[in-house]
């Protein structure tokens, strides 16, 4: 069939036989990965591929091999930037491996509106599904209700069974650390809300640090991610405590936190040094710029897929593979504490609260 006869349809895969010299079953191999297939000979199908510009009729293809190589997403609805970065890195290691990905967002935490996302997947003939479920009910829903096909969840604790392990702990307390060796005695934490396993973990790696290091813990009200949030508890906790640092959950928050402390008539970092956590792309361009926790989502959205894939293919259990390494990412929102920022503060060197001499926010 010559070009002229090809023209205004899709290339099919007997036109890609053609151009390879092979048998459409031989195209179908490649495809397919089977391992009885000359390197040669595949590599002849692929440039013929890539020449024509085909591309696989997924449905025809479940239908020959009972597979629809496409995973299922289940995301919560609210548009946060760590489960949508989540979601990216996902999609992309999926493709990569040959998948396609369908998403479907979680109306609310409650288990009649899980088990409808989840069926919704199913229906579209998902082979595996990735719940990005970080509130602890939405989690746990997943769990009751169960599905036909290998369930992985982000964001859990660390200790499930089919979650995957993401060290929310470890990068709060290098946070926190980071504060410490800097000086800084009088450190404030602005939690996440309750119910979410990442706020949990590093309210944790917070605390566990701050004893560490025989401090006493300052916790303010939990906000719910947003800049709106950290303002408002950033204000209410500058009229109750004086501090020198405050960590707060993610980055988020920390951008309302800098307007607050702002008001309070704090410079940052000259009277008050700041973490977030996250690494969002405008962290860099604050003012002055962020320091946080970067978080790899790309190398988790890989880890993830990869297991999940091991699972689906090969039978092979999640594995408790290793939390990965945080990075501490140092910008201009922190630095050394002074003994003018100490007086200020009303703090001894040894982080004891002598008297306030701030005026009054």
């Amino acid at each position: 069939m010559d070009e002229r006869d090809r023209r205004g349809r899709a290339p099919s895969i007997r036109d890609v036989a053609e151009a390879a010299g092979v048998s459409y079953q031989t195209v179908s191999r490649v495809l397919n990965d089977h391992p009885k297939v000359h390197p040669d000979t595949a590599a002849r199908v692929q440039a013929a591929i890539v020449e024509l510009g085909y591309r696989p009729n997924r449905a025809a293809r479940a239908l020959v091999t009972k597979r629809t190589r496409t995973l299922g997403v289940l995301i919560t609805a609210r548009p946060l930037y760590g489960p949508f970065s989540s979601f990216l890195a996902i999609e992309q290691a999926a493709r990569e491996r040959g998948y396609a990905v369908t998403a479907t967002p979680n109306a609310s935490d409650e288990v009649a509106d899980i088990a409808r996302a989840i069926d919704s997947l199913l229906m579209h003939g998902v082979e595996g599904i990735v719940a990005i479920a970080p509130q602890d009910r939405a989690r746990d829903a997943i769990h009751k209700i169960g599905a036909r096909v290998p369930v992985l969840t982000l964001q859990g604790a660390p200790d499930e069974v089919d979650g995957f392990p993401i060290d929310q702990r470890g990068g709060a307390r290098l946070a926190t650390r980071h504060l410490v060796e800097l000086g800084h005695r009088r450190i404030l934490h602005i939690p996440g809300p309750p119910g979410w396993a990442e706020a949990e973990e590093r309210r944790r790696g917070y605390l566990e640090e701050m004893a560490a290091h025989n401090l006493v813990p300052l916790l303010a009200e939990p906000g719910d991610w947003t800049p709106e949030a950290g303002y408002v508890s950033g204000r209410s906790a500058f009229r109750r405590w004086d501090v020198t640092a405050v960590f707060t959950a993610n980055d988020e928050m920390a951008v309302g936190l800098l307007a607050a402390a702002v008001e309070a008539g704090l410079r940052v970092p000259d009277d008050l040094s700041v973490v977030g956590f996250d690494d969002i792309p405008s962290a860099r361009y604050l003012a002055p710029p962020l320091t946080t926790i970067e978080q790899d989502f790309w190398e988790i959205g890989r880890r993830a897929i990869d297991a999940l894939i091991d699972e689906i293919e090969h039978g092979v259990a999640l594995p408790r593979t290793p939390p990965l390494p945080w990075r501490l990412v140092v910008r201009s929102s922190t630095a050394e504490v002074t003994n003018r920022v100490r007086l200020a503060a009303g703090v001894d060197a040894d982080g004891a609260v002598r008297r306030s001499i701030r005026p009054p926010v």
